[in-house]
């Protein structure tokens, strides 16, 4: 990481002066949470991270999300007050290629501990999608170039633990008096994942339907346990698909009799619930949790996964 052996103090000198004159100020503003002000300071760049941060750390550090609730995560823009944070930070949690903003917050003011999740679990590559040619899909590679490959890693609990375990690695570096608490804590995480995974593989081991048709393609993790995703959109939510697409697609829900069609819950419903009138089928909400949302504010990434393991259940006709 470029200046990561330069004190901070000597990074960008005239405006982490300014950031630290106005912290405190800025801090409450920003749409952060700012912590309690015990422990160590962990910054992490939206939900799936926060939540394998705040799991590990528990009660010995401060977790601050630079993404707030009902935001999509892959455009935040950062404020002052947030460039303040990560500068300030002593571990950062993030995924390089995800959030653009954070990726250049993170090459100018970084702190000296950093969790890149593109750097513990390998990417799966982008799919091609139904209808598309060579052309097509070459476009569509170069679009997310940066990313490196289907970003939705966390969908894959065992990815995710993987992910986990290097970021407790890092805080107890970072601090290293809670070092046992970490370590206790990723185990118990480790293992909810584990069980989590499990429930996947025997709760869709039997589905009558095994094509699921989803608002854009943030679910191709999933498809370890045996479901194929075709996407209305790509990797983004909010692309128009043409309308050789749509008839792709209205020929695959009648040849498998799909019962569903997917919205999701930080993205419009309007072109799943489209399709489905015009089909005459049901909708269903998939949520590929990279965020909350004043609905599922008191939900967490365990329940949100439980909640589309039933949701897909029912729609494939599993048993």
């Amino acid at each position: 990481m470029k200046n990561a052996s330069l004190p901070k103090s000597f990074r960008r000198p005239g405006i982490l002066v300014a950031i630290s004159l106005s912290a405190t100020l800025l801090v409450a503003c920003s749409g952060a949470d700012a912590g309690t002000g015990n422990g160590p300071r962990v910054v992490a760049s939206f939900y799936p991270l926060e939540y394998v941060a705040e799991r590990v750390a528990g009660d010995h550090a401060d977790v601050v999300n630079l993404t707030s609730p009902g935001v999509e995560p892959h455009d935040l823009e950062l404020s002052v007050a947030q460039t303040a944070e990560i500068a300030d930070a002593d571990v950062a949690f993030y995924q390089d290629g995800f959030q653009p903003a954070v990726d250049e917050a993170m090459e100018q003011t970084g702190p000296s501990h950093v969790v890149d999740a593109t750097q513990v679990v390998t990417l799966e590559p982008v799919a091609a999608h139904e209808g598309e040619t060579e052309e097509e899909h070459a476009d569509h590679e170069d679009e997310h170039e940066g990313e490196g490959g289907d970003p939705h890693f966390w969908l894959d609990p065992t990815r995710l633990a993987e992910v986990a375990a290097a970021f407790e690695r890092t805080l107890a570096d970072a601090e290293p008096e809670h070092a046992s608490a970490y370590a206790k804590n990723v185990r118990v995480l480790k293992s909810d994942l584990a069980t989590l995974d499990s429930s996947y593989r025997d709760g869709l081991s039997n589905c009558d339907i095994d094509t699921v048709v989803v608002s854009h393609d943030a679910f191709g993790y999933l498809s370890k346990y045996g479901l194929d995703f075709v996407a209305i959109n790509g990797l983004t939510p909010d692309a128009e698909p043409s309308p050789a697409h749509i008839a792709e697609l209205q020929d695959l829900v009648g040849s498998e009799d799909i019962t569903t069609v997917f919205s999701e819950t930080l993205a419009s419903p309007e072109l799943a619930e489209t399709l489905a009138d015009d089909l005459g089928i049901g909708t269903g909400v998939l949520d590929p949790i990279e965020g909350l949302s004043e609905t599922t504010a008191e939900e967490d990434y365990l329940s949100l996964m439980r909640a589309n393991l039933a949701a897909l259940q029912e729609a494939n006709h599993c048993s």
